[in-house]
């Protein structure tokens, strides 16, 4: 029996009102539990950014409570901020085999200096804090050794299902743990926090088995090359390509880095079997006729559709797109990102691929839908409910679906970002905020960008820059050269010569009248020459450069 819980909360510092970007708190009496640690791909106005994780001021601010992050799965919305909690927090890594070795592999990859404590875990696993017991359950998803994590308390169990769906014929014969989970229900969940991704589509997700077919299908129709295009980290499609291939005599070349380091970890670790004599290397490829070829490829960040961009504009310094060549895309498009898929598969056709995308079963979700979701309610039997994982609208989408499986409207919490939500033994509430947010990180800079310069760089692509500089000798107070005005991204010198002569002329008046007083103040002065020119190049040209005036002094 678990010792009396005094108190409960738990808090997104990440993952809600979004897509990525999971970090969930859960907080038992003085202890402190940390759920995922992931990354979430820059939306469109973030400019340059590669990758944005969560602020985690309040748990530095509480370095000695907590006890450890426990990953639900090897997913880099999952994932890929661990370097970043591991850097501020010296903390245990919980995760199954796949999960800690992709771990393992990003952490030397973006801090090869970072020391840490792995410890492996499976579904049997029972850990112990200080009364609060730790199990876990396997769950079915795109990607091997996916678990739920359960925090067993007085008042009930915590349980966070991670990413899953109910996959009854599954690629490599794991079983989701129905009967596990379906013990945890008996005795009694007091919070289900649960994923949303797929709360707005209704019925079931298909199983992978036949995206395995399709894929093999495919191939025998294809009369050349056959380019597959996936999320690196899929690796149950991975294990279908390679079946695939091998159905079709077909060698099968990775192209990549990134796909090239999933496929050699999921060999070494046992998840990839029977590929021999498959793989050959991207230099033996025009060594065998085109219809026994297959190239299995991903892009920057497994990002699936990077490299195919670049065949087909015969950007790639290996492989180029041709005709008779057919594209496999098994993937669908990240939220935000659907422009871009539109536009590769526009480009593909241009090169003169045939594109297989969409329009049969070439790539099903990892995430269950509406059923599934219900399903999980009802196995859980929760007292309250937070759905997670998804935009709001996704959020949303699953409250509702939690009301129509039975759970009170008052007990289901739509949480924001930083939202602390108490649990009691009779009554959980809203309490309080902690800080919460993006952290931004670009090149080797994490959180060293904000949203000034965030501004700033969208000024920049928006109108462009201005910058004038001029020289001046304060003791004879005299201009000495300049105004020089150079432009990038706002007007094309030669061509606007009279407008940049009268900006120049502007900027001479400004100046000279300045030094006819007593002193001259520099801030006032580039005040009064940005505003001056702010005004009048709107006037002319109905844009607003960045203008950035350099006085400089002999």
């Amino acid at each position: 029996m678990n010792k009396q819980t005094e108190n409960i909360k738990i808090i997104a510092l990440g993952g809600v009102g979004e897509i990525g970007k999971n970090l969930y708190v859960i907080e038992i009496d003085h202890n402190i539990f940390i759920v995922d640690a992931g990354l979430m791909y820059p939306e469109a106005g973030m400019l340059g950014i590669d990758m944005v994780i969560p602020d985690i001021t309040y748990l530095r601010e509480n370095a000695d409570r907590v006890k450890g992050i426990f990953l639900t799965h090897g997913h880099d919305e999952n994932i890929g901020g661990v370097f970043y909690v591991l850097r501020h927090l010296s903390i245990p890594v919980y995760g199954t085999k796949l999960t800690l070795a992709l771990v393992c592999q990003k952490v030397k990859e973006l801090n090869p200096k970072q020391k840490a404590e792995y410890v492996e875990v499976d579904s049997s696993t029972v850990l112990d804090f200080e009364g609060v017991k730790v199990s876990f359950f396997r769950t079915i998803h795109s990607i091997p050794d996916s678990v739920g994590v359960c925090f067993h308390t007085s008042l009930g169990a915590i349980v966070h299902t991670g990413d899953f769906k109910f996959d009854t014929t599954p690629v490599l014969n794991a079983r989701t743990d129905l009967g596990k989970m379906a013990m945890i229900g008996e005795e009694g969940v007091l919070c289900l926090l649960s994923d949303s991704t797929n709360a707005e589509r209704p019925g079931f997700t298909a199983s992978e088995t036949g995206v395995g077919q399709e894929i093999s299908d495919a191939m025998y129709s294809a009369k050349g090359r056959t380019i597959v295009a996936i999320y690196a980290s899929n690796i149950n499609r991975i294990v279908q390509v390679i079946h695939a291939a091998a159905e079709n005599n077909r060698k099968l070349v990775l192209l990549g880095n990134s796909i090239k380091n999933v496929y050699e970890m999921a060999e070494k670790l046992g998840y990839i079997t029977e590929s021999e004599n498959i793989i050959i290397p991207v230099q033996e490829i025009d060594t065998y006729p085109k219809h026994e070829v297959a190239v299995l490829t991903t892009g920057h960040q497994g990002e699936p559709l990077t490299v195919l961009n670049r065949m087909a504009k015969g950007a790639h310094k290996q492989i180029k797109i041709e005709a008779d060549d057919t594209v496999i895309i098994s993937a669908t498009p990240v939220p935000g990102n659907e422009l871009h898929f539109s536009k590769t598969v526009d480009l593909l056709y241009r090169a003169g691929a045939s594109v297989v995308f969409g329009q049969k079963q070439i790539h099903v979700s990892g995430h269950g839908s509406q059923e599934e979701l219900k399903l999980m309610l009802n196995i859980m039997k929760p007292k309250y409910f937070m759905p997670v994982n998804g935009e709001f609208k996704m959020q949303k989408a699953h409250a509702k679906l939690a009301v129509s499986a039975g759970i009170d409207e008052e007990n289901i919490f739509l949480v924001e970002k930083g939202d602390v939500v108490e649990f009691s033994e009779h009554k959980a509430k809203s309490v309080s905020k902690v800080p919460a947010g993006n952290v931004l990180i670009d090149g080797l800079g994490v959180g060293d960008i904000g949203n000034i310069v965030l501004r700033d760089r969208r000024l920049l692509s928006q109108d462009g820059i201005l910058i004038v500089v001029v020289t001046l000798d304060r003791s004879k107070k005299t201009m000495i050269s300049g105004p020089e005005i150079i432009s990038r991204g706002f007007v094309y010198v030669r061509e606007s010569e009279e407008l940049i002569q009268k900006a120049s002329g502007m900027v001479t008046e400004i100046v000279e009248k300045s030094m006819q007083g007593t002193g001259i103040e520099w801030s006032a002065l580039k005040l009064n020459i940005r505003e001056s020119l702010n005004r009048f190049l709107f006037e002319q040209t109905k844009r607003r450069p960045m203008i950035l005036p350099i006085i400089m002094e002999v």
